[in-house]
């Protein structure tokens, strides 16, 4: 079986699982499971992925590690615009080829980001945001090993969106491999910063990521301005003035770093990477 059809089988079981399980939260029906997910993936990081991108970043001056990210960056923008252009945005995917094209000649195979000094905006796209903007809802909220924060939807995009990696596609075993930790290893790198302050500051760091990274995906689904959330009425509390609710929150900036998917650049120009650890 393929990587993509392991990951497929590796979603539905976790989902499969929540039928028989009752979590504390709607959102979370299978919370003991992800739970230790979540800790088999800070483990792997603590041991493996943090040291290596902490000696990475020590020894790589700065505008090595930009050039890096941009690459990968120009490589994620292919998968970006298929994404707009099926989501409807034609114009966010006629950006999105452009900058393709200039930063794959002019930026020297993407190390130069010239699109974005030209005023080409940069997205955040992948399947599992398409599958929301065709109106499929997150489903449960799952933590995948490796892979991380996920929900039954977007983990099932995941999948598509691991197929589409143009790196997969590379024949050459030992150069896919490098690409694959080569990228890894940066997007933990810049990302070191992020997760540095959520270990100071979160009391429960599964509760903290699993809010922050739900409210984000919503946040990228409806492109930064998602309907408000309908909440159900607490018999404690006094009843709201007529006319008057409470918006969805806005996304957690720390969630980038510790999502279905680590982050490469910051805010809403992160890129995705297909491997992360929580």
């Amino acid at each position: 079986m393929s990587i993509a059809g392991r990951l497929g089988a590796l979603v539905l079981a976790a989902a499969l699982s929540g039928c028989a399980t009752t979590g504390g939260i709607p959102a979370d029906p299978i919370e003991p499971f992800n739970r230790a997910m979540f800790s088999f993936n800070d483990a792997l990081d603590s041991a493996v992925l943090k040291p290596v991108a902490k000696g990475y970043r020590a020894v790589a001056p700065s505008f090595v590690r930009t050039g890096i990210s941009n690459f990968f960056s120009n490589i994620e923008d292919v998968w970006v615009c298929v994404n707009n252009l099926l989501q409807g945005k034609i114009r966010d995917g006629a950006g999105d080829f452009l900058r393709v094209a200039i930063n794959s000649t002019v930026g020297i195979l993407g190390f130069i980001d010239v699109a974005s000094s030209a005023g080409i905006d940069k997205h955040n796209e992948d399947f599992g945001q398409t599958l929301g903007r065709w109106g499929i809802g997150p489903g449960p909220y799952l933590v995948l090993p490796f892979f991380g924060s996920s929900t039954l939807r977007d983990g099932l995009g995941l999948v598509l969106d691991f197929k589409a990696d143009p790196i997969l596609h590379i024949h050459r075993v030992p150069t896919r491999n490098t690409l694959y930790a080569g990228r890894t290893e940066n997007t933990r790198a810049n990302a070191l910063d992020v997760t540095d302050v959520l270990e100071e500051a979160a009391l429960d760091k599964y509760t903290y990521v699993r809010s922050a990274w739900l409210q984000r995906r919503r946040n990228l689904v409806y492109d930064g301005n998602p309907p408000r959330e309908r909440e159900e009425p607490n018999e404690s509390d006094p009843a709201p003035a007529r006319g008057k609710s409470s918006a969805a929150p806005s996304p957690d900036p720390v969630v980038s770093a510790y999502g279905a998917t680590v982050m490469t650049g910051t805010g809403e120009d992160a890129a995705p990477l297909t491997t992360t650890i929580h």
